[in-house]
């Protein structure tokens, strides 16, 4: 969507600078015609009076403005009674004689002349003395011919710059795309290379318990009547359930959906989530101190929440087997909701932080390796976040960030 939105005004702008270019090289020859014009009105204006203030014409001739290529007044009979040329004074227009009608009206044409230039012709009658005359004044074109070659060159200048920037857009795009796909590659090998490390530590994990099961499967086989089979077939259930979790939490951990998101209170879900652990936790000599607002509305999906909660107050108690305090607060922080959890056990060693949100890593000798990254999942998955701090012999501390309800 971005990228079209981005495409679409370029387009746009394109578009704009391509008409304003083009809009002003039409509008050049109209006012490059225009200047000619008022420049012919007031050159017709001064002539006009010069001739006024001197009957013989002999002052214009030394009226030479530059523009001008050439002027002369012609009388009712078609005769040039004054010219630039004085050898063309006396002669008739070769065109024929002036008639009256023309000489009370204006005209204006573009002529080529004797050098083969093109010149503007302009012609307007005058009246010097009480006699009509027909001016006819023959302008140089080379202040109007800069303004169409400056509009030209504008629209030129326009167009290669639109090309150039559309040629470089293009070449952006096609290198940001191959970055792109670059990019992805190196995703998918990295995705890759962390399944085959996962499959490898998910075979370990499965070839343990298998192997127990293989070995006690065994012995009541060769032996099926022994007193000690039922606790052979104890162990089998209890490796059994191990798998099972095993694959539960795969299972869990593998899902992409992260449920519907609903508001709900959180202190009911924190105290009944405690109170599932409140056993163990007795059995484990461990108080817990709960914390929570009773109007603290979150809006997530409450089921993977409480997963991820139970998953933590469970970690928390197994690094508190000697007995502790286990302290849940809950608060609201602006738009969010913090929840910690907070545990004075035996804490995780600094060069394994790095690596407690991974999948499969883990410092017990029976665990899975998942619930971290579970939680990590499900949290990040609900629009939020979680972090851990931990000192060996200190305790740990688990930081879940979860969005309030609006």
């Amino acid at each position: 969507m971005f990228r079209k939105a981005i495409l679409l005004l370029g387009v746009a702008v394109t578009c704009c600078l391509l008409w304003f270019a083009v809009y002003d090289y039409r509008q050049a020859g109209p006012i490059a015609r225009e200047n000619l014009r008022g420049l012919a009105l007031s050159l017709t204006t001064a002539i006009e009076k010069l001739a006024a203030n001197d009957p013989s014409l002999e002052t214009l001739h030394s009226f030479h403005p530059p523009d001008v290529a050439y002027f002369a007044l012609v009388d009712r009979r078609g005769v040039y009674r004054f010219h630039s040329n004085h050898d063309l004074v006396g002669t008739t227009v070769a065109h024929g004689s002036a008639k009256e009608s023309a000489l009370l009206n204006w005209s204006e044409t573009s002529v080529v002349l004797g050098t083969g230039e093109r010149a503007y012709q302009f012609a307007s009658p005058v009246n010097v003395s009480g006699e009509p005359f027909l001016l006819v004044l023959t302008l140089h074109t080379y202040r109007s011919d800069a303004v169409t070659r400056r509009a030209r060159l504008n629209m030129t200048i326009v167009v290669a710059l639109v090309v150039v920037g559309w040629l470089l857009s293009l070449g952006l795009s096609r290198y940001a795309r191959r970055q792109e796909r670059h990019e992805e590659e190196l995703a998918r090998r990295e995705a890759l290379a962390k399944l085959g490390e996962m499959g490898a530590m998910l075979a370990h994990e499965i070839r343990n318990p298998l192997a127990g099961i293989k070995g006690f499967a065994q012995v009541i086989a060769a032996k099926p009547q022994e007193s000690r089979n039922g606790a052979f077939a104890q162990s089998i259930v209890t490796e059994a359930v191990r798998l099972e979790s095993l694959v539960s939490e795969l299972l869990l951990y593998a899902a992409h959906e992260p449920g519907t998101p609903n508001d709900f209170l959180l202190a009911p879900l924190i105290e009944h989530t405690v109170s599932l652990c409140g056993p163990d936790a007795g059995n484990g000599n461990v108080g817990i101190t709960l914390n929570c607002p009773a109007d603290l509305l979150v809006r997530c999906n409450r089921d993977r929440i409480e997963q991820a909660l139970l998953n933590l107050v469970h970690n928390a108690l197994q690094a508190m087997a000697q007995g502790g305090e286990l302290c849940v607060i809950a608060a609201p922080s602006g738009k969010n909701a913090v929840i910690t959890i907070e545990d004075n056990g035996h804490g995780i060693a600094e060069e394994h932080l790095p690596l407690v949100f991974e999948p499969f890593f883990t410092t017990k000798s029976r665990g899975t390796g998942l619930g971290l990254a579970l939680c990590k999942k499900i949290v990040e998955a609900n629009g939020g976040k979680i972090t851990l701090k931990s000192r060996v012999g200190e305790g740990t501390v688990v930081t879940m960030v979860l969005p309030r309800a609006r």
